[in-house]
């Protein structure tokens, strides 16, 4: 449950500035990922259906033992990375937060149309 307001939360809070670069890419240097191959974490050109999941399935359960999964989250969500697996989370998941947490603009009210019979002139 927490998950969804935790990563809503983290969308949302775009707007503290800039932080010391090495500070901000450190925990990197920590990720489960960097000890195995990156086409685990993207997809080649044309991989769809039951291949495509497997292959997210097993970044996934990679992600979800890595001590910085929730570095990794944050970032993908906050930079909106459009590929790969990021943070045990896919290029749809990421987007479906995404979409969540986006302010959407308020809806103008229906145009009223003159009622029948009635001159509007």
């Amino acid at each position: 449950m927490c998950q969804k307001r935790c990563e809503v939360a983290l969308v949302a809070d775009m707007t503290a500035g800039p932080s010391p670069v090495a500070e901000q890419w450190d925990w990197q240097f920590e990720g489960l990922c960097r000890t195995v191959s990156p086409e685990l974490f993207f997809h080649p050109e044309g991989e769809r259906g039951s291949a495509r999941r497997r292959r997210d399935e097993r970044a996934k359960k990679l992600c979800l033992e890595c001590p910085v999964l929730e570095q990794c989250r944050s970032h993908a969500l906050r930079a909106r990375e459009p590929y790969g697996v990021w943070g045990a989370m896919t290029e749809e998941e990421r987007a479906a937060v995404l979409a969540e947490a986006d302010i959407k603009p308020p809806r103008r009210p229906a145009a009223r149309t003159a009622e029948p019979g009635r001159n509007t002139a």
